[in-house]
């Protein structure tokens, strides 16, 4: 089971197991606890809530614990974002600490600053 729940109260992507096209399945790949993967980690979850609220889920997958995982998404460095969905697989190496970088490499449009 993915640690995804439902997505909404209308039951959208629940019934045979598809996910609505606008939710983005997010590996990020790192080694250990050293201050790159941290920073990484960090500015993953900052950048999703700001731009992806409530349509992300995020797996982190360390090659310490787990090196055999990097050949699946072909990880050459570290650390290392993968988005699985949607469509087309698309990567981002670094600490993801430029916003603007993440934005274009994930094919996302930055939120309207009208709060």
């Amino acid at each position: 089971m993915s640690g995804a729940g439902p997505m909404g109260e209308d039951g959208e992507g629940d019934a045979d197991g598809a996910i609505d096209e606008g939710h983005y399945h997010l590996r990020l790949y790192v080694a250990g606890q050293t201050a790159k993967s941290l920073t990484a980690m960090a500015n993953l979850k900052r950048f999703c809530e700001e731009h992806l609220a409530g349509h992300y889920d995020i797996e982190v997958i360390d090659l310490m614990k787990n090196p055999q995982l990097a050949a699946g998404d072909q990880i050459l460095a570290i650390p290392t974002l993968v988005r699985r969905l949607p469509a087309p697989l698309k990567r981002i190496i670094g600490d993801l600490s430029n916003t603007e970088k993440v934005l274009v490499g994930l094919d996302i449009r930055p939120k309207a600053d009208g709060l």
